[in-house]
């Protein structure tokens, strides 16, 4: 008895770590991959995590092109095929989105049926690793605005922003504002204001959108000021009052990233796993610019300068 005891327990044993074996190594579709949904002639970056609940479901995010990264309840394997919905966020009684897929090599592609019923191709490649180090070297302090004009800023058809005594204004929701200069690394000082119940963002490589908002009293939040928007909750919420000057110190090296609002680390030192809706592409391994978010509410700034940083 005790021999057949001991065999069911090794048997049991052995079944357990296969299956916990089986856990860790995943699904070919597990990591976290960036899309490209074509849109109406528009290359839309979005982006989808897949990983592992318990051993055989599979669940992930996802980043629309505009939103916040939003939860996937289960990513349903079909043979060959996998599929998954996200339900609108911001069309009230639309349908879901849904999405079918495959993998293709090295990479997914599939198609997206819209909330208007429409029916659009993706393709999907794995984000790519960013290089993180320590004790970087800062390059030359580069004035993004130098107080007198739109100098260093792309502009575009509605453009809205103009310089008032030294002051950077959108007085009103237009375009956005894109710096002409494209960073990898780097230091980033902001100062700004905004009115009572405004909402702008800083972007950084164009990708990741730092959150500037009133949200003063609220409890911290992805969404409120000084999160990455849909991502990185702060420690606190550092905003102050609504016309008063406030600023950001903010370091990003690779993916990891520090805010520092109003002299109080509210981010220190974490990653950033994907774009923020708004991205202006998913490029992520390239250098990108310094964005100002302008199609929201009205803000100002005084100040913006960037040191760019490389490894010592």
């Amino acid at each position: 008895m005790n021999i057949i005891k001991t065999v069911l327990v090794l048997l049991f044993l052995t079944i357990l770590n296969v299956n916990v074996m089986a856990a860790q190594e995943g699904h070919p579709l597990e990591g976290k991959w960036n899309l490209t949904i074509d849109q109406e002639g528009e290359k839309l970056p979005s982006w989808l995590e897949i990983r592992h609940s318990g051993t055989n479901t599979l669940i992930g995010r996802f980043t629309y092109a505009f939103g916040s990264a939003r939860p996937v309840a289960e990513v349903e394997k079909h043979g060959d095929l996998f599929s998954f919905t996200i339900p609108p966020q911001w069309e009230p009684g639309a349908s879901n989105m849904e999405f079918e897929g495959k993998i293709v090599g090295d990479r997914l592609e599939g198609t997206m049926i819209y909330v208007d019923g429409k029916t659009y191709n993706w393709t999907a490649t794995k984000s790519p690793i960013l290089p993180y180090y320590t004790n970087p070297k800062e390059g030359k302090t580069i004035e993004l605005f130098n107080g007198k004009n739109l100098k260093g800023w792309t502009m575009k058809p509605g453009n809205q922003w103009a310089v008032f005594d030294g002051i950077l204004t959108s007085a009103k929701p237009g375009v956005n504002l894109v710096s002409e200069e494209k960073f990898k690394d780097f230091k980033l000082h902001a100062e700004f204001r905004y009115p009572e119940g405004s909402n702008s963002g800083l972007y950084l490589r164009g990708r990741y959108e730092v959150q500037i908002a009133d949200n003063i009293g609220l409890e911290p939040s992805s969404i409120y000021f000084g999160g990455i928007y849909g991502l990185l909750t702060p420690n606190e919420n550092a905003a102050m009052k609504a016309g008063e000057w406030q600023t950001f110190d903010i370091t990003l090296i690779g993916r990891r990233v520090t805010i520092i609002a109003n002299g109080k680390t509210v981010i220190s030192n974490q990653n950033i796993d994907s774009m923020t809706g708004g991205a202006l592409d998913n490029n992520e391994a390239e250098a990108g610019p310094i964005m100002i978010q302008g199609d929201h509410g009205a803000v100002e700034f005084k100040k913006l300068e960037i040191t760019p940083l490389s490894k010592g």
